[in-house]
């Protein structure tokens, strides 16, 4: 069996490599050559949803026991670690959750981190709440938004979430979305064979021409409460192929080097749409992300099962350079490849869940 080195539970934070320590404005480079260029902050582990791949409610029940206040990084933290990975090379920083609009004045973060420089600050959201917040979080310094959406036919997509949301509550915060600027927005399903594959012709052709982007995801045995099991994954091959059919597509070349969406454009100018495909194509020769939980662990693959606690060093009142150093360890080491290794015994492993990290 092979197995992924995952660091232990409470696992904590190693020093540098040995050699001088990199510098402020130096890029961190892990093991395997990899720079750090995306951060994804996850700022609650709440969600209005209770969607069967991420937060089945026979596990988040109402019963459920979420991280209490005083445990959540506040504002202030978050832009404190922010600030010391931009300064090591990360570009973009990307808001998730659970659901990151049920986080009080969430805005205000968003305002912060836009006076980061040279960085692009997105978010994640199954957009319902966004026909309230989507102009605010522009005016804040949001520069774009990625939408979940697993299905337009309603009773299907009641299902998914669990959560009995109508279709037209995302759709009209997309729309939102698109009246305040925050695009390109990008337009998630994922895709679990069986369940909500049959709404794929229709959500290409729902979001052609509408200036959005749709990307689906291969169903991944992240955390270990959704189920997954591998006859329920569709690979994205056989996506590309049904739409190809109806609406001819073209491969086109990524936007930059490490994006995980394969990208594939209409050829009758219709706009394109993209594939995420860690299941079948693993991506982790280009793997730039580190993820920041809800509590101030850093994760340094979406597949681990424990993270590095900086929280401690925040709240212990270290200085910059302490911090710095720490965070330079935990991404110099560096050698996560679960994708290119995964097995059935590897995806029955327990791992942190969607809902606590973020996508």
């Amino acid at each position: 069996m092979k197995v992924i080195p995952i660091h232990e539970a409470a696992a904590p934070l190693p020093p540098p490599d040995a050699g001088p320590s990199p510098s402020a404005g130096e890029l961190l480079s892990d093991r395997r050559g990899r720079h750090v260029r995306d951060l994804r902050i996850s700022v609650t582990d709440r969600c209005n949803f209770r969607c069967i791949y991420c937060m089945p409610r026979e596990v988040f029940g109402d019963d459920h026991a979420f991280l209490p206040r005083r445990e959540l990084l506040s504002f202030e933290e978050i832009l404190r670690v922010a600030r010391l990975f931009v300064a090591h090379g990360v570009r973009k920083i990307r808001i998730t959750g659970g659901e990151p609009l049920l986080r009080k004045d969430i805005e205000r973060l968003i305002g912060m981190l836009a006076k980061l420089d040279g960085v692009e600050i997105t978010l994640t959201t199954n957009g319902v709440l966004l026909p309230r917040l989507a102009q605010r979080l522009k005016d804040a310094g949001l520069h774009r938004v990625t939408v979940s959406l697993d299905a337009l036919d309603d009773a299907l997509f009641r299902r998914m979430n669990d959560a009995d949301y109508p279709v037209e509550k995302v759709l009209e915060g997309i729309e939102a979305a698109r009246v305040a600027g925050l695009g390109p927005i990008k337009i998630n399903m994922v895709v679990k064979r069986g369940t909500n594959d049959s709404d794929i012709e229709a959500m290409a052709g729902h979001f052609r021409h509408s200036g959005h982007i749709l990307r689906f995801i291969e169903f991944m045995d992240v955390g270990a409460s959704n189920g997954w099991k591998m006859d329920e994954v569709l690979p994205s091959r056989e996506v590309i192929a049904r739409i190809d059919r109806l609406f001819p597509l073209e491969a086109i070349d990524p936007n930059y080097a490490g994006e995980v969406a394969e990208r594939w454009r209409y050829k009758d100018g219709g706009g394109e749409v993209g594939v995420i495909s860690s299941v079948t194509q693993a991506f982790c020769s280009s793997c730039t992300r580190i993820r920041l939980s809800t509590e101030g662990k850093l994760y340094t693959c979406l597949f681990a099962h424990a993270g590095h606690d900086l929280r401690a060093l925040l709240r212990q009142g270290v200085d910059d350079a302490t911090l710095d150093a720490a965070i330079a360890g935990v991404w110099q080491r560096r050698e996560d490849r679960y994708s290119e290794l995964r097995t059935a015994e590897t995806a029955a492993l327990r791992k942190i869940e969607m809902s606590y990290i973020g996508g």
